[in-house]
Formats: C-alpha cells, structure tokens, sequence
C-alpha cells in the first residue's frame, strides 16, 4: 500500500462482533477469563488491549517496522529504550536535541542508572568515530534537530555504528513517517513523540517505539508491562484518528512551512533561518536525501539580538500561539531556551549553537496568507 492508504487501513479491521469500521475503544481494565489461563488472548490492559494493539500495527506499518510499542509519553518512550541498556553502557547522542531528552539522559539515567551520556555534534561523522570507545552500545540521533533543525546523515550514522557492533536509535519527531523512515535507512530503532505530528490535534500525550529486532522488541515490552507507562485506550482512539489525515496534514505542514521560511528569509529585521528546505541550509543535500519533505518546523533569529526583542515579537503574535509543543494543526511559537530547553544548562545550550534570542515555529495548517501577514505585522512591533 502507499503511505496515504497504509494512514487509513494498516492494522485495522472492522470490529468483529458489530462490523464497526472505526476500531472500538475497549475501555476496560480486565478480561473475563473461561478458566484460568483460558482466555482470549487479552487478561490485563496494562498488558495487553485491543485499542492499543491496533495502534501499535499501524505505526509499525507506517515506519515499515516489524514491531510497535506505545507508551503513555515520548518520555516515556525514551526512558523505556534506556532502561534495556546496563550500567556502565555508554550512550553517544547529538549535542542538538530535545531539553528533556537531556534532562532524562543526564539528570536520570546517568545519575541513577549509571549509563554513561556524550554529547556531540553530528553532522560531522568523523567525530562520531573519535568519540566510540569499547562500552558504547548505542548512538542517539534527532534529525532535523530540535531546535536548530541540523540535518544528520542517518545512514552514514549506521555506517559507522556497524562496523562497531553500536545500535542506532532515531528520535524521528520532527519528521514523521510521512517524510523520513529511519528503518529502511538501517536504523535499530525509531521513536515518537506521538503527541507531536502523528496525532496531529494537541490532544493526546503518547509515544512510541517500532523497530525489527525481535529480541529487543521483547525486552522492551517487558519493560513496557512491567513499568506501566501505556497509554489508556480513549488516547489510542485519538491517535489512531489523527494518523488516518497524517499525509494530508503533512503535505499542508510542508507547503506552509515553506512559504514561511521564504518570507522569513527575505524579511529585512530576520537574521537567520533554519528550515532545512533552503538551499543556504548547511545540511540541505542530507535532507534532500533522506527525507521527502521538509517538514513545518522552523526557528529563526532577529537581527536585533536583544532578548526583549525576540519576546515582543512573540508576544505579539495572534495566530501562531505561544505555546509549547508542536505538529499540532495549530501554528505555534516558542522560546528553548526558557520552554523546551530550559533543562539544558546555558552554556551546554550556547556551546551546540542554541542562543537564548532563537524563536521558534510550528507550522500548521492555516492559510499561509495568514500567518504570513500575522509575522509581518508582529515583526513590524519589533
């Protein structure tokens, strides 16, 4: 099937006792068993439930993958994949990425669980390979990049990762499935902040996990019923409502986001872009290879660098809202440096190229006009 259709039919089918065609929401805690042991196949909805398990093929259709674990955030999500690694393990992870993948990374899972974080640039593979030493076993990819939207090259990530026997996991947020498929470029493993993108509506918080490795995906969903943290099945529902308009949302997000950085690009008060669509963008050619769009996310600098600059402008933004998140149909304006990326320590923040002046955008799918004619009258304030 093609995406738009896998979206719509991937791992649904017709309820069999009433021929719904939208999967039920199965909002039970328990199952009547015959006899103990004797049941079928569902006892528990920490373990198992229908609404969730349909969810779960679906996405692993959409990402090609093989398995699909949801959980009941990104966060979530991401803990449970570090929580497969042991103490004393060591994690590469682009120095570029989400605030709370750093706090549960450093502030966590280094602290407690003895696992071992670096944090470095990776459009440049070769310091990949200076970084490996024998007790890594996994590298950490965000491409684009939350919020620089940095391009990574994921295949020559698991070119490397292979000849060292390292796992390659994919935070694949800002993508999607619709424009970038980490498994098929040889990716372990690819994660999901469902909220974002793939639920598409601000109104669920969920994440996930797909990949091919059986053994993994065992281990996994050990954790994932042993821990809890799964999604109740009304958010299932939700999601997999949303995804049935992914590639229609997505193709808009694109358009928009395109239109937006242009005017950005050409306005006299806007310093720097970072759209990974331009052709200025340093890592354009990666993302032209490896995606197949280039997404709704964008951030940008003014060139008056003053920080009550760049809060006037979004205070004066009456359509993107000032908000954190993003992928929602909504647009939406943030600040990192004081939203998603408070947690990362000012210098470590400044060091990866993050300055507190950035400003960043959601792209949704209103009227281009709109919210073009709504950043020109805010940057005319400034």
């Amino acid at each position: 099937m093609k995406f738009g259709t896998k979206t719509i039919h991937a791992g649904i089918k017709a309820d069999p006792s009433t021929g719904a065609i939208m999967t039920p929401i199965f909002q039970t805690s328990t199952y009547v068993q015959a006899a103990p042991g004797d049941h079928k196949g569902y006892e528990y909805s920490r373990t198992h439930n229908p609404t969730r398990d349909a969810l779960q093929a679906n996405l692993a259709t959409l990402e090609n993958g093989k398995h699909a674990l949801c959980f009941s955030s990104g966060m979530a999500a991401i803990d449970t994949v570090i929580r497969s690694f042991a103490p004393n393990d060591e994690v590469i992870s682009t120095n570029d990425l989400y605030g709370g993948s750093y706090r549960i990374f450093t502030k966590v899972h280094q602290l407690n669980s003895g696992i071992n974080f670096k944090f470095i640039p990776m459009q440049d593979l070769s310091s990949i390979e200076e970084a490996i030493t024998p007790k890594t076993k996994l590298i950490w990819v965000e491409t684009p990049t939350n919020p620089l939207m940095n391009i990574i090259d994921i295949k020559g990530i698991v070119d490397i990762a292979k000849k060292h026997n390292i796992k390659v996991a994919v935070d694949n947020t800002f993508a999607s499935p619709f424009l970038q498929r980490p498994l098929e470029l040889g990716a372990d493993i690819v994660i999901h902040s469902i909220t974002k993108y793939i639920a598409g509506h601000s109104d669920v918080i969920m994440g996930a996990v797909i990949l091919n490795d059986d053994s993994w995906a065992e281990k996994l969903a050990f954790l994932q019923n042993s821990c809890g943290a799964v999604p109740g099945p009304q958010d299932c529902f939700l999601t997999l409502r949303g995804i049935k308009t992914l590639h229609l949302r997505m193709k808009a997000h694109c358009e928009n986001g395109s239109k937006i950085a242009q005017f950005l690009v050409n306005h006299p008060k806007v310093e720097n872009v970072y759209w990974p669509g331009l052709e200025s963008h340093p890592n354009h050619q990666i993302a032209k290879d490896q995606m197949d769009d280039f997404g709704g996310m964008l951030s940008f600098t003014l060139k008056d660098d003053a920080i009550e600059k760049a809060f006037e402008l979004m205070s004066s933004l009456k359509i993107f809202s000032l908000a954190e998140s993003l992928g929602g149909v909504e647009s939406l304006c943030g600040h990192p440096a004081s939203m998603t990326h408070a947690s990362i320590p000012k210098e470590e923040r400044e060091k990866a190229g993050l300055r507190d002046t950035l400003i960043r955008l959601s792209v949704g799918i209103e009227d281009a006009d709109d919210l073009i004619e709504d950043l020109s009258v805010a940057l005319d304030k400034v």
